[in-house]
């Protein structure tokens, strides 16, 4: 893709209204502006960022394709509630900082939704232009301009903190539930000291998702905002092993918030997952080479699973080195629940799906992985989550020769911090918290996140660290959970 500069030689014959009212018919004929990317040779080698932010008129530009709908979809689409159209409208005028600023109305982290969240499943999925065989206006292309335009500019992207009351809260891990809570407690002069376990923070942001998505300076610039608010942040430290939530207790914290997320790799359930060598889990594979490590997962990779995760995981290898890699999923590509943004980078990359397939045994010889027998699949009836069920083909095994063997089929959450507690789960896993206030059967404890809802994006975790927090100042204020409200969870979210 290239870069669309120039908006009268490079779009054809759109011509720039500077100066005047734009119509609906006007607004319809823009093309969906499509950013700078790394070529294929430049990028597989390394981590470096591969889509490069929008120009100013580019940004511009492509904010005029909004329609500002009286009904916006968009906003209703976005787990965070941002005022999309508002956003918007401010760009267009080229009030840059006052459309940043109108974003953090709602939004702790935009630097990070506007890059990792699946866009056309939310905010772009809802836009009336995109339906159809249409495009939808690149909302996360915007908004990351308003991030990437402050910065470059040098404007304050702080909010000025209340002088801190004698309430503390403890929150266990810092991805983005946790220092969502951080962000709104700390303005609010609550304060906050963040314990994570791993030796970085970030939680998932920083080592679940790779560099080349996600760089490693966004996050970094997030909790250098938080620190400047007076937020503590302990990394190293495994609530449930080195102190238990009571130690928080004792050492005067009044509340906690439960942010760990969903860490703990689920299993394909196959002889042999947890002694061959050469088979390893998504998440785990992830966290070990963003922590790091050097991992030789050799010349032929298989990754099982059709979301980000797996996605991630074969780009991964792929750029250290394993040059046969491809991926497994037992639906369709229609299916997939991963960003079409990232499968078509991966396509392009040369890694490839197939389709309507799925493990069944490994095979290993003196206890190494040598191949992957699997079997195909077709589609059922639809199941529980609406997507048509994979049905096994008898008679299709066949075989496929690997070095290795990454699962990538979701996450469940490790309950390691609950140690000396007992609370309510879900089926699920789960903390099982009150719909509305996300309180968990703990009084004085509250969760959002992955260890939620599951594995999800980034923007709902955000969306749930909102109303954790203010649950949690209604909490130290001895206030009803329920009254006088500005955020309640969502009941789909």
């Amino acid at each position: 893709m290239v870069h669309c500069g120039d908006p009268e030689t490079v779009c054809g014959a759109y011509t720039t209204y500077e100066d005047e009212e734009m119509n609906a018919k006007e607004r319809m004929a823009i093309a969906r502006q499509m950013p700078v990317e790394l070529t294929v040779a430049e990028r597989i080698t390394n981590f470096d960022e591969i889509v490069a932010g929008y120009s100013e008129e580019t940004a511009v530009l492509e904010a005029n394709r909004c329609l500002q709908c009286k009904k916006p979809g968009c906003r209703d689409g976005c787990p965070i509630n941002n005022n999309i159209p508002a956003f918007i409208a401010l760009l267009r005028e080229r009030q840059f900082e006052e459309a940043y600023w109108k974003v953090r109305e709602t939004s702790s982290l935009p630097a990070v939704c506007s890059r990792v969240c699946p866009h056309e499943f939310q905010c772009e999925g809802s836009c009336v232009r995109g339906k159809g065989k249409g495009q939808a206006v690149a909302i996360g292309m915007l908004e990351r301009f308003l991030v990437d335009w402050m910065v470059a500019n040098d404007r304050n992207l702080m909010k000025e903190c209340r002088l801190p009351g004698d309430k503390k809260v403890a929150i266990v891990g810092s991805g983005p539930a946790g220092m969502t809570v951080a962000y709104y407690l700390a303005h609010k002069g609550i304060p906050c000291t963040i314990f994570e376990s791993l030796s970085q923070h970030g939680g998932m942001l920083s080592v679940g998702i790779p560099a080349f998505r996600l760089p490693r300076n966004i996050i970094n610039a997030e909790f250098e905002a938080l620190k400047s608010c007076g937020v503590t942040l302990k990394t190293g430290v495994t609530i449930g092993r080195d102190k238990s939530l009571e130690d928080l207790r004792a050492e005067g914290f009044d509340a906690v918030f439960m942010g760990v997320g969903a860490h703990a790799s689920r299993k394909l359930g196959l002889d042999g997952e947890a002694t061959t060598e050469g088979v390893m889990h998504g998440v785990d594979y992830l966290r070990r080479i963003n922590l790091g490590e050097m991992i030789d997962l050799g010349k032929k990779v298989v990754v099982v699973g059709g979301g980000n995760v797996a996605i991630d995981v074969a780009r991964t290898a792929l750029r250290l080195g394993s040059s046969d890699v491809f991926i497994l999923y037992r639906r369709s590509k229609a299916e997939m629940p991963a960003s079409m943004a990232e499968v078509h980078h991966l396509e392009e990359e040369g890694v490839r799906i197939e389709m309507l397939a799925a493990p069944v045994k490994i095979h290993q010889k003196n206890g190494k992985l040598t191949a992957v027998e699997c079997v195909r699949m077709e589609l059922g009836e639809p199941d529980a989550s609406g997507r048509r069920r994979p049905v096994v083909q008898e008679g299709s095994n066949f075989m496929i020769e690997a070095h290795s063997l990454i699962p990538a089929i979701s996450q469940n959450v490790d309950h390691t911090a609950d140690n000396g507690h007992t609370f309510n789960l879900t089926n699920w896993g789960t903390y099982d918290t009150d719909p509305l206030t996300l309180q968990t059967s703990v009084e004085w404890i509250f969760a959002g996140g992955d260890d939620v809802l599951g594995p999800q994006t980034a923007a709902k975790a955000v969306y749930q660290g909102k109303v954790a927090a203010e649950s949690i100042e209604c909490y130290l204020k001895g206030q009803d959970l329920m009254s006088d409200r500005e955020f309640l969870c969502k009941l789909d979210n």
